[in-house]
């Protein structure tokens, strides 16, 4: 049965977009429900989660823990590594980060081609709508910058349908969990050399979470016929069978890559305090 959204959507040629909004939802637990949808879905989606429950370090598919992470402090302290499904860079996320997701079929977007820039610059246009009169937004070399400081990374995956483009937004952050962070070898030209503090800013300096979550919708209603959708109800209508590829990475694993890295220095000392 078609519904009547449906119907509606597709009078005035406009693809409709599912909206899950969701709060403080395990980073992993997302990811998990997002690679299920690119997968097995053949809707459009966009997914919002305000916060996420804990302090979770996310890298993306061929991220190598040893070049990105000071994974001596990342044991001692027991921070959770999550290796995810899509490319990009390695973020860490708190309940002061909001995430926003847009999960389409290739056609959705009307002259739209389905490859890794031209879906970046297509973000970049809706979210300047998002940040109209707000700072000095821009696309910076796949960032989301206010001015030369950045508050948004993106990370990308491209099936042979579909498409997924999201995105880690710092409204806020700790100071004490960037040094879990290295500074990457490979970095946007325009960060520098400048240190993690010195590159990013904070999103509450410019607005509040509640009106840049609304902002967001406003400006995906431009281009979608909106409808809200409970997380739950998404998860009785799937009955694809489906093996995530998203994981959390094991002390083991995390252990066996500082050991291979030539900077250990007293790992094993720290690991059995």
């Amino acid at each position: 049965m078609v519904n009547l959204g449906q119907l509606q959507a597709h009078k005035i040629g406009v693809p409709l977009m599912n909206l899950v909004m969701l709060k403080g939802v395990p980073i992993l637990q997302q990811l998990h429900l997002e690679e299920r949808l690119l997968r097995t879905s053949s809707q459009n989606w966009c997914i919002i989660n305000d916060g996420t429950n804990q302090s979770t370090i996310v890298m993306g598919v061929s991220g190598k823990p040893a070049e990105l992470l000071e994974i001596e402090s990342v044991l001692c302290d027991q921070i959770p590594v999550v290796r995810r499904f899509s490319g990009g860079g390695t973020v860490l996320v708190d309940p002061g980060t909001i995430f926003v997701t847009f999960i389409c079929n290739k056609d959705a977007v009307a002259g739209l081609q389905p490859y890794p820039q031209p879906i970046m610059s297509w973000s970049g246009a809706l979210y300047k709508k998002v940040f109209q009169g707000i700072g000095d937004f821009h696309l910076r070399e796949n960032d989301y910058v206010f001015g030369d400081r950045k508050f948004g990374g993106n990370a990308q995956s491209i099936t042979r349908n579909r498409w997924i483009h999201h995105t880690s937004f710092l409204w806020d952050y700790e100071v004490r969990n960037m040094a879990y962070l290295k500074r990457p070898a490979r970095a946007p030209e325009y960060r520098l050399a400048r240190d993690h503090l010195e590159f990013i800013c904070s999103m509450k300096d410019y607005l509040s979470r509640s009106i840049f979550i609304n902002r967001t919708i406003e400006a995906a209603k431009t281009q979608f016929s909106i409808r809200s959708t409970e997380s739950e109800s998404i998860e009785t209508t799937a009955n694809t069978k489906f093996c995530p590829s998203t994981r959390l990475l094991t002390k083991q694993e995390l252990e066996a890559a500082a050991f291979a890295s030539p900077s250990v220095g007293s790992l094993s000392e720290s690991i059995s305090l």
